[in-house]
């Protein structure tokens, strides 16, 4: 199938992902506790499983064709990494705006598996898309993500109630240039941008000197079509990949809905502006998880981990 107009379908296109229909369904979904308090402490949790199967297919299947540049209307993707377009033979593909150009990846959003935890990781009811991003490194290719805090780059957008998850398309491991946290840096304050493409270590040059020694890099290698889930401060970054195989994976950040415009700019490119101090909405940002059948409630609640 296609999509309409990019924006215009704000709900599941398809059947591809099961939806939320009893409270049974939202309690399999739900972290243990345990979980929710390793976020907390450390700004991330990996190994929560969200594709399998024809799905896990689907999704490979729309990043290749964004890759490759097969899938329709890829101008209106909102960008793609300008290392990419200067030296793809140095620098990873990634891109924004997966959602906007092929099914799989505009539904994946609203998947009860990505959404779920990462609403009770926030502590929330309602929860609000931000962007969704794709990340293809070759066999054998150099290119690297640098690493940075998320939140660097999403400053136009307050306070700030955001959650990054990282699903994996393939097996990650060192070889192929997994993900890899720096546990507690999510309490650092925002950094300034120092790329996401080049030089490894370009972040060091903004670190204090008690934050270099705290500097301690924890790999995470996941399975296919597992997930983590971070902080938006959150240091991380990716190495190259010298394998034999692709590494891919797909973003999807999300934000507490509430969260505000903090520019009178367009937020992403194609999408109208949203006045400052006005709350992030609409067409292009829509509401992901809201479990307002009395079905789906859940006596707890959402108890928030996320720290400022």
């Amino acid at each position: 199938m296609t999509l309409g107009p990019p924006g215009t379908t704000c709900k599941p296109a398809t059947g591809l992902f099961p939806r939320l229909r009893s409270r049974d369904d939202l309690e399999r979904l739900r972290l243990r506790d345990d979980q929710v308090r390793s976020f907390g402490e450390n700004g991330y949790l990996a190994g929560i499983r969200v594709l399998e199967g024809a799905t896990l297919d689907a999704v490979r299947e729309a990043v290749e064709r964004i890759q490759r540049g097969e899938s329709p209307r890829l101008e209106t993707l909102y960008e793609v990494e300008e290392d990419y377009y200067r030296d793809p033979e140095a620098n990873a593909f990634h891109c924004l705006g997966g959602w906007l150009v092929e099914p799989a990846l505009h539904d994946l959003i609203f998947h009860p598996a990505a959404t779920v935890p990462a609403a009770q990781l926030l502590g929330l009811e309602r929860l609000r898309f931000w962007h969704d991003q794709v990340f293809y490194k070759p066999p054998r290719h150099p290119g690297v993500v640098s690493w940075h805090q998320d939140f660097s780059y999403w400053t136009r957008t307050l306070p700030m109630r955001h959650i990054t998850m990282n699903i994996v398309l393939d097996d990650t491991s060192l070889g192929n240039g997994c993900l890899h946290y720096v546990p507690g840096s999510h309490r650092w304050p925002d950094l300034p941008v120092t790329g996401l493409a080049g030089d490894m270590d370009s972040i060091q040059s903004v670190l204090t000197d008690e934050q270099k020694s705290l500097f301690k890099p924890v790999a995470v290698e996941l399975k296919a079509g597992e997930c983590s889930f971070h902080h938006p401060r959150m240091i991380h970054g990716s190495f190259a990949n010298v394998t034999d195989r692709p590494r891919r994976a797909t973003v999807i950040n999300v934000f507490r809905d509430g969260v505000r415009s903090a520019s009178d700019a367009p937020p992403l490119r194609g999408v109208p502006a949203i006045p400052r101090g006005e709350p992030m909405g609409g067409r292009f940002f829509p509401l992901l998880f809201e479990p307002s059948h009395p079905r789906l409630q859940h006596p707890r609640g959402f108890r928030s981990r996320l720290r400022s």
